[in-house]
């Protein structure tokens, strides 16, 4: 029999996505009984059955889908002849993604960014905090959650190395210099994000979407960029803009997950 909780556990701190199979229903005939599991990794590895031919191959195929989008889905088959079974049993199946938890990329340990960051604490968001002033963090005083990042804004690469791009990618561009904002901004359009908001005025947009398109050739400017950021609930206050900030981006996690 598997232990779950120690295999789950061992994907954790090794934080690789995968996908929990849990039988939660079977009717007549079938192949499985409930409580049956399965874990599938992105790379279709398997550990453990619900019971083998089509309707495994089906459940792995979906559970593939679950992790890419990060969503839970609820499934249910009759095994009938598209399952090349006569039975006629009915199952039903939840698959759970999981070790994929929000990361947001944090460009900028100013006042608004360090508030965010304390916001987020015990949030489902991983937070780093990256700034390229010298010996900045070294009088910060941060939750050790917080995972810091020194970057040199004179080497462009660091920028991008210090970021996991992907569907779980959240970035906020809030630095000291719109010159390092823009890059950001530039580079970031060039991969994949799930949010990427910038700190700034409806000037600043306008100017900066005239630059990408005309001198980064980024045709879609700032179409995909939340200029300025934050709901507006009001106040400008560093805490009051970051209370804003962390709704927002909690709204867009949560509003993915429950529409999916």
């Amino acid at each position: 029999m598997q232990n779950w909780i120690e295999l789950l556990s061992e994907f954790k701190q090794k934080q690789i996505p995968v996908a929990l199979i849990t039988v939660i229903k079977c009717l007549g005939s079938a192949p499985c009984v409930v409580g049956s599991r399965m874990l599938v990794t992105q790379n279709k590895d398997i550990h453990g059955t619900i019971g083998g031919g089509k309707l495994e191959f089906k459940a792995i195929e979906e559970a593939i889908l679950s992790i890419k989008e990060n969503r839970i889905i609820e499934s249910t088959y009759t095994l009938g002849p598209e399952f090349e079974q006569c039975c006629g049993g009915k199952v039903e199946f939840i698959i759970e993604p999981m070790n994929q938890s929000p990361e947001l990329f944090l460009f900028g340990a100013g006042h608004i960014g360090i508030e965010i960051s304390k916001l987020l604490v015990d949030t489902p968001f991983k937070v780093r905090l990256i700034d390229s002033r010298e010996d900045w963090f070294s009088n910060l005083e941060l939750d050790e959650n917080v995972t810091t990042h020194q970057t040199n804004e004179t080497d462009f690469k660091t920028f991008k190395d210090a970021v996991t791009w992907g569907p779980n990618c959240y970035v906020l561009v809030l630095t000291h210099n719109h010159a390092i904002d823009f890059d950001i901004i530039s580079m970031a359009l060039q991969n994949e994000t799930k949010f990427l908001g910038l700190i700034g005025s409806k000037t600043k947009k306008v100017r900066f979407n005239n630059m990408l398109i005309n001198e980064m050739h980024i045709h879609e400017g700032m179409r995909n960029v939340v200029c300025p950021i934050g709901l507006d609930i009001g106040g400008d206050a560093p805490k009051e803009i970051a209370i804003s900030v962390v709704a927002q981006l909690l709204q867009v996690h949560y509003k993915d997950t429950v529409e999916n």
